[in-house]
């Protein structure tokens, strides 16, 4: 039996270490999500445009409809035809970037196009993807870290509830849901663009645009920016924005692969980390299903405990998301079973991902393909 502890043995401390830290973060998602923001300073919400999104109408409306007493919406295009008809709110202004730089991302472009037109009086800029759908109180969310010292960015996420739940959209808010679960208090190594926020002072200040310069990836970039400035990355529960768009399994692993991929160029120890506990807990999880099917109860037992906390801590994943999204209850009644039943699986998706990611500098974003430098 000395080869199966040889890959159960790490697999199984591992999981169980990795349970470290979950009752910290639910006591702070808990706090965050009673915490009320006092200063709401005068603020631009930017949401770049690229053709059609399941939804675009009903998310762009909801970005117009935001519980906040200062703030303007501009949604920003490379052209005029990126936007599909009939989808503008009456209060949002375009802007259209007109931009033809191949060596930065396409969004990256809209972003910065759009920053330079913002109002004067506006003291926080607020990003928004356009296949996510906020809630009123997103954008107060966002503003309450930003009074804090030392936080320069502040952060939401977007929770997958796809509409219908077929097998391959269930999974993917899985698979997605695992980089939720690694936000939590003090400094997060990262904001994710389609839910963040950062001071105007503070925005200069880091030299984002610069970093924007060459860049496919506007999220990573802006955090590096902040973190180079000294400032921390505050997560804000409250600003999770759900997604309804249900994907198949070719288009999901497509997306994956860019996922990880831009992790690989943007954060190598973040990726270097993730890879090697899927290689260790995926090795162990194989070596105990076979000696279990050969007969062995210890085997059993080990991949039950290997299984237990990974499935514990989607079901706790769950429960954050719906105490931050009550108007999704409906959907969590119905799906949050996934989310305890479709770790174990999805753990392999994400080996799979993780090595699909490994090699090559290409992705394709939007009908364009990038070289990352």
């Amino acid at each position: 039996m000395l080869w199966y502890w040889i890959f159960a043995g790490p697999a199984l401390a591992l999981a169980l270490l990795s349970l470290r830290g979950e009752r910290s973060r639910a006591a702070y998602v808990g706090r965050r999500l009673s915490q009320a923001a006092q200063d709401l300073p005068p603020a631009s919400v930017i949401v770049p445009v690229k053709g059609p999104d399941q939804g675009l109408r009903e998310n762009l409306a909801a970005l117009a409809s935001l519980d906040y007493p200062d703030y303007e919406l501009l949604i920003v295009a490379r052209a005029a035809s990126d936007i599909p008809p009939g989808v503008l709110p009456r209060r949002a202004r375009v802007v259209l970037a007109h931009n033809q730089d191949p060596s930065t991302g396409e969004k990256v472009r809209n972003l910065a196009a759009a920053v330079s037109v913002v109002r004067h009086r506006t003291r926080i800029f607020a990003f928004a993807d356009s296949d996510v759908r906020v809630t009123p109180r997103w954008l107060r969310a966002l503003a309450a870290p930003l009074t804090e010292p030392g936080v320069g960015a502040s952060t939401g996420y977007r929770w997958f509830a796809p509409e219908p739940a077929a097998f391959w959209s269930l999974a993917r808010s899985v698979w997605d849901a695992v980089v939720f679960g690694i936000l939590g208090p003090g400094d997060n190594r990262f904001a994710w663009g389609g839910s963040m926020a950062i001071r105007k002072e503070t925005f200069y200040g880091a030299h984002v645009l610069e970093y924007w310069k060459n860049a496919v990836s506007d999220d990573f970039t802006l955090s590096a920016a902040v973190h180079a400035a000294g400032l921390s990355i505050a997560f804000a529960p409250a600003a999770l924005a759900p997604c309804f768009d249900a994907i198949a399994a070719r288009p999901l692993f497509s997306w994956m692969r860019r996922q990880t991929t831009l992790t690989r160029f943007h954060d190598r120890p973040l990726w270097l980390a993730a890879l090697a506990a899927h290689i260790l807990y995926c090795a162990g999880m194989a070596a105990s299903l076979a000696a279990a099917i050969a007969g062995s109860r210890l085997a059993a037992c080990a991949l039950l405990a290997q299984l237990a906390p990974g499935m514990f801590k989607g079901w706790n994943r769950a429960a954050q998301a719906k105490a931050a999204l009550p108007e999704q209850a409906a959907w969590f009644r119905r799906h949050a079973w996934a989310h305890i039943l479709l770790v174990p699986p999805v753990t392999w998706i994400w080996l799979v991902a993780l090595l699909s990611s490994a090699f090559g500098n290409t992705i394709e974003w939007r009908g364009h393909r990038y070289h990352l430098k």
